[in-house]
């Protein structure tokens, strides 16, 4: 139903009428976005959140915002950034939704409002091209195989013919080809002023424009980035700001948390490694040891990448300190290391790339030594195995309380947003995470009514989670469920075993298409499902959270376990002992609430739209056994609740 007009004045009355007539002229029935957008209907919560965040700008309040799916956060944050005059930056959870904030929201604002203004997109470097390091990767007598030569090819010609240099602009190789990394450059490897094509330097050129902007559009991998590598305030990266909106905000604390560590990995030693042969071949072939060196640290990568057995995985630091063998391969890569960054001090007088390569070799050593070296109760050290590569890493214990030092010293407006902050009705989770202290908070509900538009089915007689037969009863449970959706379906599990068990199963029990995480890219997965229309997608926490699919194409969502994070995560693991020796509860106060969130998240992939109907059928039966499955079913929306299968059945034959 409409809100009426002088109804959506009074929700105005506690601004000062210059805020209320602004708003007001931007979002009501007869404003700004019904004259662009075909359909237009104001939405009160909307409304309200729009409010809260112009007040908040306005008394340089902090505010914690949640504003359930359908709620239209977006326009709700932009607009009174806009009208507020102020210097904005805007981070986004990903480049994907950096990118639709950037190409799709703004240009329609743009189009509805009168009052002109600047905004600018900027990603981290690797987002963009790097004509020197192109053009060394074109000439080198490395050489390539035949692939990545055709497009290192197609990179140069669109390289001559982009005005960005912006690497989503690139449709002829996908964004997660490696070959993008002979193309982009990397805070280590990047020549900075000293660099030849520094005047036509595409990132340079962006990094202008977000200075010069009134509303800049980042990522949290950037803002974080920025915030780690000065002292304080925003530095070299990002411009100072007024106001600080922060969208997908729950993904913030672990995004810090990464950036704030220091990891060395094999692909970055492997790179080193690269580039300075690269430039040996170009101007040192007088150094023969410099190959060598080169040369013996990809060896002693290799041979550590093998040491640590073929299991992906996640490992405490001490399996390393424990494994004589891993120890051994460990101190080889620290001994080449700094024997490759011995002769490249030898080189580094010769051209700037050498030098560069030198100053990089420096670092990393340094990097290696402190994650090595280091015992403080502070950090968190552990390593990670990949198909290919590892990471040692060295994480923060706690980011609190630096975040709150770091918020303290600026002087903008910061405004957390998400539809899933808070927990029983509470911000504490969220709050504690990032030491906020003094942030007002709010909340909207969905617009959506999901006691109509969903059936929420958890099924009688399952497993306990442990068991090992766990997921092939409930993908029986699952299969009259998907056959009642005729597909249309995301089935969604915590992890990639459970998800490749059930694929297993599934492949010669359905009749609709079935498609796996990890057989094709994210992207091409999903564009494959809507086009389908009666698919079933098998994916884990990246297809949780950010996945838009409106329409019938989506209407089941199937969800394995309760997503609790692993107990055995050595980061997971070091902070609940951390917590426990505080004498704190971890389940309580940190592993519960974030599952709550990751469950909400999952639950929200549901319903898109007030024309979306959809069956969530929850599989673990801690939801009813456990005292804190209240917490869960407390987060769930108000959907109509069923055992029975022939209520699914029957929910499924009205849309016929």
């Amino acid at each position: 139903m409409a809100l009426s007009y002088h109804y959506i004045l009074c929700l105005f009355s506690v601004f000062v009428s210059k805020t209320v007539n602004e708003l007001e002229s931007v979002f009501s029935l007869e404003g700004a976005l019904a004259a662009v957008i075909p359909g237009y209907q104001p939405r009160l919560a909307q409304i309200e959140m729009a409010s809260a965040i112009a007040r908040a700008i306005d008394e340089n309040q902090h505010l914690i915002a949640e504003a359930g799916t359908g709620t239209g956060k977006t326009f709700a944050y932009l607009i009174p950034a806009i009208l507020s005059g102020k210097k904005v930056i805007i981070s986004t959870g990903t480049k994907n939704l950096q990118d639709q904030l950037f190409n799709k929201d703004l240009p329609v604002i743009r189009k509805a409002m009168k009052m002109p203004f600047i905004a600018a997109l900027l990603k981290g470097r690797s987002n963009y091209c790097c004509t020197y390091r192109l053009q060394n990767a074109v000439n080198s007598p490395l050489g390539f195989i035949k692939e990545e030569a055709m497009a290192l090819a197609k990179i140069k010609s669109w390289s001559q013919r982009t005005k960005t240099g912006d690497i989503a602009e690139m449709s002829e190789v996908a964004e997660a080809d490696p070959v993008w990394y002979q193309a982009t450059s990397s805070v280590e490897n990047c020549l900075g002023q000293d660099c030849p094509d520094y005047a036509d330097c595409f990132l340079v050129k962006a990094r202008k424009n977000a200075q010069e902007c009134e509303i800049l559009v980042v990522n949290h991998h950037l803002l974080c980035a920025d915030w780690s590598i000065r002292d304080g305030g925003f530095g070299e990266l990002l411009p100072k700001a007024e106001v600080v909106i922060i969208d997908e905000a729950h993904q913030l604390a672990e995004t810090a948390s990464d950036f704030l560590g220091i990891t060395v990995g094999a692909r970055q030693l492997n790179d080193l490694a690269q580039d300075t042969l690269i430039e040996y071949f170009k101007d040192a072939t007088d150094l023969p040891a410099l190959r060598s060196a080169c040369e013996d640290l990809e060896h002693e990568v290799k041979d550590l990448r093998l040491a640590f057995g073929i299991e992906l995985r996640r490992g405490e630091w001490r399996e390393i300190e424990n494994n004589p063998k891993l120890a051994a391969g460990l101190n080889a890569i620290k001994d080449q290391l700094q024997r490759l960054n011995e002769q490249l001090l030898v080189a580094s007088v010769k051209t700037k790339g050498l030098e560069s390569c030198f100053k990089r070799s420096d670092e990393l050593a340094l990097q290696l030594k402190i994650i090595m070296d280091n015992s403080s109760g502070r950090w968190i050290r552990w390593f990670e195995t990949h198909k290919k590569t590892f990471t040692l890493s060295r994480t923060p214990l706690d980011i609190a309380s630096e975040f709150h030092s770091f918020m303290e010293q600026q002087k903008a407006t910061w405004i957390f947003t998400s539809a899933t902050l808070s927990v029983s009705n509470t911000f504490d989770h969220f709050a504690n995470n990032l030491g906020l202290r003094n942030a007002a908070s709010e909340s909207w509900g969905s617009p959506f009514d999901y006691a109509n538009q969903s059936l929420f089915y958890h099924p009688k007689g399952l497993p306990k989670p442990n068991d090992p037969d766990f997921i092939p009863v409930i993908v029986e449970f699952a299969i009259p469920v998907l056959q009642a959706s005729k597909g249309r379906a995301f089935f969604l599990f915590t992890s990639h075993r459970a998800l490749k068990q059930a694929a297993d199963i599934l492949k010669d029990k359905l009749d609709y298409p079935l498609l796996i995480q990890g057989s094709r890219p994210k992207n091409r997965l999903l564009e494959q499902f809507k086009q389908a229309g009666n698919a079933v997608l098998l994916g884990t926490s990246s297809f949780w959270e950010g996945v838009d699919v409106r329409g019938e194409a989506l209407s089941c969502v199937i969800i394995d376990k309760l997503p609790f994070a692993s107990p055995g995560d050595p980061v997971l693991k070091a902070r609940m002992e951390a917590m426990t020796q505080q004498g704190r509860n971890p389940f309580f106060e940190y592993q519960l609430p974030a599952a709550v969130i990751a469950l909400r998240q999952g639950i929200g992939r549901l319903i898109r739209d007030v024309t979306d109907r959809g069956v969530l059928m929850v599989c673990d039966p801690r939801l009813l056994k456990r005292a804190y499955g209240q917490i869960f079913l407390d987060s769930v929306p108000a959907m109509k609740r069923t055992r029975d299968i022939a209520d699914v059945q029957a929910f499924f034959q009205e849309d016929t």
